[in-house]
């Protein structure tokens, strides 16, 4: 890319845990683990993952749907969850979420680089998460400390709907006046993620190393053996290519070269 305005593309908006902050996106796996073992139920890893990137209380509701929850709830309960459990499930999981959220606040390594040159370059940054509104401003405040920003960041509260719907994405193009939104690029790391570009109308660009796909720190991916890594990445590869995002890539360190291709093809004429 050169160093002239990206007149083509106007905005990029980016997910926050597992794309820009969070590598693996373990804080809200670790406290959903929390929060269902307190009621005596183990999560496994996949399971919790499955709806990673949801509002947290349609993610907490889809748990109990899932068959092997719904099953062992029934067994200790004598009886199906209701959306009361829900709610209490939910109460519970904030004030958890909130006691560890910085303690995987580190951004993640190349975020800063490219985001700092999209900005230079007239681009937009935008941010959407399935955290809360009190939970994003923690993780905003951690990382301006690092070095990085975006320009506006939304939660499901404040459009009323989380992902897959598209409003975090609409109201960001409102109140950062860009458009349109096939002129704009959704960067996350969950099929959610991709979900929510498609219905805004938007490129999609799926993260699958540092992120939820893979689900590992940045430590425990540096000391994973070769051939694991080798593994671990063709298989969180090809489940976001299923999902349909326009490109995939390994972290937000390599998006410049995607962007690039993406901006030729909105000069073209092309849409998402």
């Amino acid at each position: 890319m050169s160093n002239k305005r990206l007149n083509a593309i106007a905005a990029v908006i980016f997910d926050w845990a597992g794309t820009t902050v969070d590598h693996g996106s373990l804080a809200p796996v670790r406290t959903l683990q929390r929060v269902f073992a307190i009621r005596g139920i183990s999560l496994a890893d996949d399971v919790a993952r499955r709806d990673m990137g949801m509002a947290k209380r349609d993610h907490i509701r889809n748990l109990l749907a899932e068959p092997e929850v719904q099953a062992e709830w029934q067994r200790r309960y004598r009886r199906v969850a209701v959306e009361s459990d829900v709610d209490e499930l939910y109460e519970e999981f904030i004030p958890l979420q909130m006691s560890c959220l910085l303690d995987y606040a580190q951004v993640i390594d190349g975020v800063i680089p490219v985001v700092d040159t999209l900005r230079s370059r007239g681009v937009r940054i935008g941010g959407t998460t399935g955290y809360t509104r009190t939970m994003l401003e923690t993780l905003e405040a951690a990382a301006r400390k690092q070095g990085y920003r975006t320009d506006l960041s939304l939660c499901p509260e404040d459009v009323g709907a989380g992902r897959p719907h598209p409003f975090m994405c609409y109201q960001l193009a409102v109140n950062l006046e860009v458009s349109p939104l096939s002129a704009c690029v959704k960067i996350g790391d969950t099929i959610s993620d991709i979900e929510e570009g498609h219905n805004a109308g938007m490129w999609t660009i799926g993260v699958f190393r540092t992120g939820n796909m893979i689900g590992l720190s940045a430590q425990d991916w540096k000391e994973l053996p070769a051939v694991d890594k080798n593994s671990a990445l063709v298989r969180a590869e090809a489940s976001m290519r299923a999902h349909a995002a326009h490109y995939v890539i390994e972290s937000v360190a390599d998006a410049l070269p995607v962007l690039e291709e993406i901006e030729y093809r909105i000069t073209r004429g092309e849409r998402p």
